[in-house]
């Protein structure tokens, strides 16, 4: 009798491949990472030398060091992963030495690698209406990243998210909680002028489920809420969820904003984002999003779990398997 040939696996089923994560250490990685676990994934998380990841979970987690600004790092993190998905930026200036090279020469780079390495799927964190913003840099890096991407003929999905209505930590958090407190909302938009907000946990969602929908593959898609919302309506929504008039402040940078644009980008780029928002462009499409990842959130729903975040909602029991 002959001996059966033996079968040589050249990859590993997709299920047991990781999801390479790049930007685990910052608030939407972490949201993600926790979204693609909930999903039964197995993580691979780049993380820069120098950086804290002892408060990532372990469960189905590796770290591996590398750099989006040194390319040779990038390439060991790729081998063998089912998909990268990308929520890493420099604008935010999280870090010190963090800057907008990140989001077009680091972007790039994890392009690059993506490629030799094969990588079936690059799941890419973007920003809504980033290709009608050239004067925003933080928007068009996105925009020039979803071009590479196609340009090099990597397999890609671009999930293009509105602002975030949320309350993060730090400077940022204490400003938001004092103004609510003191009855106040801030606009980001002139009177009348809408925009799209969502929860970042619906953000970390669609991210996850991204990796494996297969209409996905291709497609750059909107994400947002049910409904834009102008600085008042914002403001009423947030009076009605807390039982209390609410004032709508407008966000207006005045002479000392520009000054302080005169010496720093990062102010510079703020104010461009702020004359972008009020042209009445930063609006989603969800119709796509619906169809993809389900149906689309309501926004009274991403302003009930930021005012719960900052402790003046009471906390709702949260169903199995959540993740946030």
């Amino acid at each position: 009798m002959q001996a059966p040939s033996a079968v040589v696996m050249t990859t590993s089923p997709a299920e047991l491949r990781p999801v390479l994560l790049v930007g685990a250490t910052g608030d939407l990685g972490g949201r993600t990472l926790r979204a693609l676990r909930a999903r039964g994934k197995l993580v691979r998380a780049l993380v820069r030398p120098g950086s804290d990841a002892s408060r990532l979970p372990q469960e189905g987690l590796e770290v591996v060091r590398g750099d989006m600004l040194d390319p040779p790092s990038l390439l060991p993190a790729m081998a063998g992963v089912s998909a990268v998905v990308s929520t890493a930026i420099g604008y935010s200036r999280r870090r010190k030495g963090d800057s907008l090279r990140t989001d077009f020469e680091g972007n790039q780079n994890l392009v690059d690698a993506a490629k030799k390495a094969g990588v079936p799927r690059y799941v890419l964190l973007s920003i809504l209406a980033c290709d009608q913003a050239p004067d925003v840099p933080h928007f068009w890096a996105k925009k020039v990243t979803e071009d590479y991407l196609e340009a090099q003929g990597v397999p890609f999905v671009t999930l293009r998210a509105g602002a975030f209505l949320y309350a993060p930590s730090g400077r940022y958090r204490q400003w938001m909680l004092g103004g609510l407190q003191k009855g106040r909302v801030m606009a980001l938009t002139p009177a009348g002028v809408r925009m799209t907000y969502i929860d970042p946990n619906e953000v970390a969602r669609a991210l996850a489920m991204a990796v494996d929908e297969p209409r996905a593959l291709g497609q750059r898609i909107d994400l947002g809420s049910d409904r834009p919302l102008s600085g008042q309506e914002l403001t009423d929504l947030i009076g009605r969820l807390l039982g209390r008039s609410m004032t709508m402040s407008t966000m207006g940078w005045g002479p000392i904003g520009r000054i302080l644009g005169m010496f720093s980008p990062a102010m510079r780029g703020m104010m461009s984002m702020g004359r972008f928002f009020a042209t009445g462009k930063y609006v989603a499409d969800t119709r796509l999003q619906g169809e993809l990842f389900g149906p689309v959130p309501k926004v009274e729903d991403a302003a009930r779990q930021t005012l719960t975040d900052l402790g003046l909602l009471p906390a709702a029991t949260r169903p199995a398997g959540a993740f946030a």
